[in-house]
């Protein structure tokens, strides 16, 4: 959906009185209130699960005066289009991607750099402490963003997958058409690596494999597995090269309609949401793995990811030398 079109549309929502535009603050906190939520995963996705969840402790919480309607599966378009259309108030949430939002909020690439986690855990600990809190507030505080950081989601490690051939090494890489998410990081990153960066819209990369647009991707195992690729892509690299977190951030011209206690409920229950969707996380990472087995996909691990880390230093040096420091207190937490 273009901008444009994004724009129109939450005009036109708010005219009709399908948001709570013209309602003063006391006002909106006594209206019943269903906010919808995006997600690009399926149903009985870890996040999609997470945020049905903080749904339903907001409906006993209110009394069912506010409730989450969730649309999974890309219902409401990509990530980008869920951040444009939370922007003007035409969806109350959205699941995305940091890396998705880097280009919205320059700071949160720093989550972007290539091998920047030591592990899952590394980052983990990163989200959850003061680091965390000061990014997801540079999402709410940031000019022109309309949006509210909420809490940060799991996405584990994302590796390599493509149909032409499995991956032994670096050089395996050399040429192959993979898909990257929307991010001049990550372009620069894939190219570095020896392959031919393609941003593309989520959405599109079932079919982009399919057709051989692409011969590849890069993303974690659950999301290799439940939204379909596997199906075209038989040959899976554990380069484990992005440990990109997520985050839920909701539309900044609806939170501004909800009372400070609503405000409050919505923050306690997006942390809890962080927390419960690691656990949900771990799960499904393993259904994920016994579904790749069952269907004879060809996992390769990268034991020595040395050549890998030495091929992306360009990409350090061209985005990291902007964060020293937070990169320093990142790699500081133990």
């Amino acid at each position: 959906m273009k901008r444009r079109n994004v724009l129109q549309l939450g005009g036109s929502l708010a005219a009709l009185g399908l948001v709570t535009g013209g309602l003063t603050r006391s006002a909106a906190a006594q209206a019943t209130m269903v906010l919808k939520a995006s997600d690009v995963h399926p149903a009985g996705y870890a996040t999609v699960v997470a945020v049905e969840n903080m749904g339903k402790k907001l409906a006993a919480a209110t009394n069912g005066r506010l409730t989450i309607q969730m649309f999974p599966s890309m219902q409401l378009g990509g990530e980008k289009e869920a951040i444009e259309q939370a922007q003007v108030g035409a969806i109350a949430f959205a699941r995305v991607s940091v890396g998705t939002i880097g280009p919205v909020v320059d700071e949160l690439n720093v989550f972007n750099l290539p091998f920047l986690f030591r592990s899952p855990e590394h980052m983990e600990l990163v989200i959850d402490g003061p680091i965390g809190r000061e990014l997801l507030d540079k999402v709410t505080n940031a000019p022109n963003s309309h949006i509210v950081g909420l809490c940060f989601m799991d996405a584990g490690a994302r590796s390599m997958y493509d149909t032409k051939r499995a991956m032994k090494s670096i050089g395996d890489l050399k040429g192959l058409k993979m898909r990257v998410m929307g991010n001049p990081m990550f372009v620069d990153m894939m190219n570095a690596l020896g392959g031919n960066g393609v941003p593309m819209g989520y959405d599109q990369v079932f079919s982009g494999l399919q057709t051989g647009v692409i011969d590849g991707a890069e993303n974690n195992p659950p999301s290799f597995v439940f939204d379909n690729h596997y199906q075209v892509a038989k040959y899976y690299t554990l380069t484990e090269h992005l440990i990109v977190p997520e985050m839920v951030v909701m539309s900044r011209p609806i939170w501004d309609k909800l009372s400070k206690d609503d405000q409050a409920l919505i923050l306690k229950f997006g942390r809890e949401a962080q927390l419960e969707e690691r656990g949900l996380w771990n799960d499904l990472e393993k259904e994920a793995y016994a579904k790749m087995k069952a269907a004879n996909i060809e996992v390769n691990t990268i034991a020595d990811k040395t050549p890998f880390q030495a091929a992306v230093k360009p990409v350090w040096d061209k985005y990291g030398a902007k964060w020293p420091d937070l990169i320093k207190r990142i790699q500081d937490t133990k």
